[in-house]
């Protein structure tokens, strides 16, 4: 959880949204490619590969995610996929599973609740041309 706290935390900064506390389409759209890679590597190394920005991608794009939202043909699927959805009701924040034994790509998960547009940093635009 701490690690996920975190992530968030950075992220908010690096986006000037501390005040806020969520990030908006425009400020997905110009995250710089380096924080994103820098987090994304974070996670890889201490999950030993199993959460992480890049994770979340590749099964992002298995599903036939583009850089277009569409939630009908794809979100549901994500959440059931990496385990933030349950009997097809989107988990709290609170009920994410923040050990090892979670799904891969489960973490990050930040926010407040998983199943809103912010948490999902592998829907970032950058995500898709920074080669995160």
């Amino acid at each position: 959880r701490a690690a996920d706290l975190e992530t968030e935390k950075i992220m908010l900064a690096v986006a000037n949204r501390e005040k806020e506390r969520w990030l908006r389409t425009e400020d997905a759209e110009k995250f710089p490619c380096k924080e994103l890679r820098t987090i994304d590597q974070l996670w890889l190394k201490y999950s030993r590969g199993k959460f992480g920005i890049s994770v979340q991608q590749k099964i992002y794009q298995s599903l036939g995610g583009t850089r277009e939202y569409n939630g009908d043909v794809w979100w549901g699927s994500m959440g059931d996929r990496v385990g933030w959805r349950q009997g097809g009701q989107w988990l709290a924040y609170s009920d994410i599973n923040f050990s090892q034994t979670a799904p891969s790509g489960h973490l990050p998960a930040t926010g407040g609740r998983v199943g809103s547009g912010f948490v999902f940093i592998g829907y970032f635009p950058p995500v898709q041309t920074c080669r995160v």
